[in-house]
């Protein structure tokens, strides 16, 4: 090897010494597992596979009886790995002292909550981030949320759920990036570096978990907990890229599901688990059970008692179990009968040992635990500033006919209607286990910022008083008292704003429904308002894309608001009055009705996919094949106008695409420029079309930009029905556009 100059002898000199020094760390840790592995008791590994859930006020004296003295017992022997649902300097502290002081070995305890989208400060829910395609701000919130969580204490987030679906009714939708391969997996890549940062050993972050492994997102019938049963192509084109990116991207835990997949429940699916994650893809974290989820194959049908069950788990490669008692009941039996290897018990130990050592708990066990950092932390105003910038981000304006937005400082008579409006605690959504009660900025609150002449009528009361994580909602159907005092209001004001959606606890775990319009009373409302008034801005508020035919069809501007967090007042303030020009597009595609789904842009065509002039082509007889609103759709106040598509095919096999896009309009604007291809000919079907490259580029009035793409065979390949990657030859087509519904389109011929 020669250098052609000092600069380049040092660069090299530079790179060696720290693939010398990482080596070393690495080969040091390794060393330092195998010395600690080798000290354990078998109950003292199997403990480090098991999980509990927060049992006590750890502040009080220590339980005397029942199931909470066996959990206090069980650290104090060293047979607890990790603790969840812990939160709280002082109590993360005198747990983990608890551990590391009195159990043998002292191995510290890791401490897992689900820090979803922000932890007191929270940002918009998944989903709607994705709506950003803003893979810089996605990071940035995930390290917000990192930041916080690990100032009380937290050191594990069971986040991102990388899960693609394709269902609405599957109430966690809120929960993923939408039904897009692609998109998911740069959103996957985006969050896990988020929450785990440049340096795990730092304070200040924590340990990621890509989840549910795998197809979760498939359940039947959108119905949260049931059966997947999907095709192999769909599971390895489809549902494993986003896994695989995340554990690219050093993902240091990944979580199974509750689901059976293809007839077997995935927590003890060795195939996933082993062949897939840990062989092929060379994964070195740890995988831990959903909840309970190694006891659930007893109702399965596939275990016979929970000691079956733990047997299932271990060997097919669950190496932690969550609040299933299983492994800490049965595995030390299970291992002395010869039923599971004592070989893969140490495989899970390690792996978790790994994980904690990388988090620097073993060099300090209580570097999660300065209240000082707690009490600066919490509701920080950068940390504000942040989400709101995420929530502004996160808005995608749907329709916008007689330029009803922005509306005008000046404007005179707004009347702002819509229960939701006035919500200081629903705009948090599902997942805000450690936010506080009613800190959400409401609408009302955010629009009286900038008017003076906003006035306010809820109509009927539409969600009961006493929503929360683990009822139902209840949802009222009858009661139009206020209705008539809103109509009123509609019909002596200028513009209406309307705010109108679901409930925060309408969506996200186990919040499936079969009806996706507006719950109760609030189409009967919209319906009354609009009868008096015409000039409507329907602000969305929900968790999964809704069904609104009726609202399209009537209303002539529509925001998708979503549920946006604690700053969603002020976010949504800034786009209705144009302090802020919304650039979100669609990660989910808007049904027209419930009837249509599963749909999603990226479907297969049918051997009759055109219209014939009689009844026999694939299409319904009561409803069009078209979406509502198509993936990737989004408006803002500008207009974009796309030209010069080029294509050109180069010498190394890749393609380079280049078009231009103007903002034709008379303001700055974001636009989010979307190339999709399509392989007109493979060895298996292909979709009729398929995400593999976006920009997101802001153009100011009246100039033009010219953006490039680069399709390597990483794009251009798909995995066949051997399960093989490839590439193959033939004729490919292109659309380069501000949706997956139009564009400039071109193709080219790869050979």
């Amino acid at each position: 090897m020669t250098f052609k100059n000092p600069f380049q002898l040092g660069c090299f000199i530079s790179f060696m010494f720290l693939n010398t020094m990482l080596m070393a760390q690495t080969t040091d840790t390794n060393t330092k597992i195998e010395d600690l592995l080798a000290q354990m008791t078998l109950e003292e590994k199997v403990g480090q596979m098991n999980q509990y859930n927060g049992f006590w006020d750890v502040t009080g004296p220590a339980p005397e009886g029942g199931n909470a003295a066996i959990k206090y017992e069980h650290l104090k022997k060293g047979w607890v790995g990790s603790m969840l649902n812990v939160t709280g300097t002082e109590e993360v502290r005198k747990l983990q002292k608890l551990v590391v002081e009195e159990s043998r070995l002292g191995i510290p305890l890791i401490f897992g909550y689900d820090v979803i989208h922000g932890y007191k400060t929270l940002a918009p829910i998944p989903l709607a981030e994705s709506a950003s395609w803003d893979l810089e701000a996605i990071e940035e919130s995930a390290r917000v949320a990192a930041v916080e969580a690990s100032a009380v204490g937290l050191n594990w987030t069971f986040a991102p759920m990388v899960d693609i679906s394709r269902d609405p009714r599957w109430g966690r939708v809120m929960e993923g990036a939408g039904e897009d391969t692609y998109l998911g997996m740069q959103i996957a890549k985006a969050r896990v570096n988020g929450f785990q940062g440049k340096d795990l050993s730092q304070p200040n972050t924590i340990a990621a978990c890509a989840k549910h492994f795998a197809a979760y997102g498939f359940a039947e019938a959108g119905k949260e907990y049931n059966t997947t049963d999907i095709g192999t192509s769909t599971l390895y084109n489809t549902v494993l890229p986003p896994f695989k990116a995340a554990v690219d991207a050093g993902v240091k835990t990944v979580m199974n599901g509750f689901n059976l997949l293809n007839g077997v429940p995935v927590t003890g699916d060795a195939h996933l688990q082993r062949d897939i994650l840990k062989g092929k893809w060379g994964f070195e974290g740890f995988v831990i059970s959903d909840w309970a989820s190694i006891s659930e194959m007893v109702p399965h049908g596939i275990a016979n008692d929970l000691k079956h069950s733990a047997e299932l788990g271990a060997k097919a490669g669950s190496d932690m179990d969550m609040e299933s008692y299983a492994y800490v009941r049965h595995l030390a039996d299970l291992v002395k009968e010869g039923k599971v290897p004592e070989a893969l018990v140490d495989d899970a130990v390690r792996r978790i040992l790994k994980v904690k050592f990388e988090l620097g708990l073993f060099d300090d066990p209580y570097r999660y635990c300065d209240a000082k950092q707690e009490e600066a932390l919490l509701y920080h105003e950068d940390h504000k500033a942040s989400v709101q910038n995420m929530a502004l981000k996160s808005m995608v304006l749907l329709k916008n006919e007689n330029t009803l937005l922005p509306l005008a400082k000046d404007q005179t008579k707004i009347a702002v209607i819509g229960e939701l409006a006035a919500e200081k605690n629903s705009p948090l959504g599902s997942w805000r286990l450690g936010s506080d009660d009613g800190t959400a900025v409401s609408v009302l609150e955010g629009l009286k910022q900038f008017s003076d002449n906003v006035t306010y009528a809820s109509g009927p009361k539409v969600f009961g008083e006493n929503a929360n994580f683990l009822n139902e909602v209840v949802v009222n159907t009858e009661d139009t008292s206020g209705m008539d005092e809103a109509v009123a209001l509609a019909k002596n004001s200028e513009v209406v704003v309307m705010v109108l959606g679901e409930h925060g606890f309408q969506s996200g775990e186990a919040r499936s429904r079969t009806e996706l319009g507006l719950p109760g009373l609030q189409l009967d409302l919209l319906k009354a308002v609009q009868a008096v008034n015409p000039n409507i801005v329907l602000v969305l508020m929900n968790g999964r894309p809704l069904t609104i035919t009726w609202e399209a069809e009537h209303i002539p501007t529509i925001l998708e608001a979503w549920q946006l967090g604690t700053e969603s007042g002020n976010a949504i303030a800034k786009v209705l009055f144009g302090a802020y020009n919304p650039s979100g597009k669609l990660p989910m595609t808007f049904p027209r009705s419930v009837g249509q789904i599963p749909i999603y842009y990226n479907h297969f065509n049918t051997g009759r996919p055109n219209p014939e002039p009689n009844v026999f082509w694939s299409h319904y007889s009561d409803e069009e094949n078209t979406p509502l609103y198509p993936f990737g759709h989004g408006l803002s106040y500008t207009n974009f106008a796309y030209e010069d598509l080029k294509i050109n095919v180069r010498d190394d096999g890749t393609v380079k695409v280049n078009a231009k896009v103007t903002n034709t309009g008379d303001v700055f604007g974001e636009e989010v420029v979307q190339l999709y291809i399509q392989d007109k000919k493979a060895s298996i079907a292909r979709p009729v079309q398929e995400l593999k490259g976006f920009q997101k580029v802001g153009i100011p009035a009246g100039e033009t930009k010219t953006l490039t793409f680069i399709l390597t065979d990483k794009e251009l390949g798909f995995f066949n029905h051997k399960h093989e990657f490839v590439v193959e030859p033939g004729k490919f087509g292109i659309m380069v556009g501000g949706s997956s519904a139009d564009g400039l389109k071109g193709g080219f011929t790869k050979k």
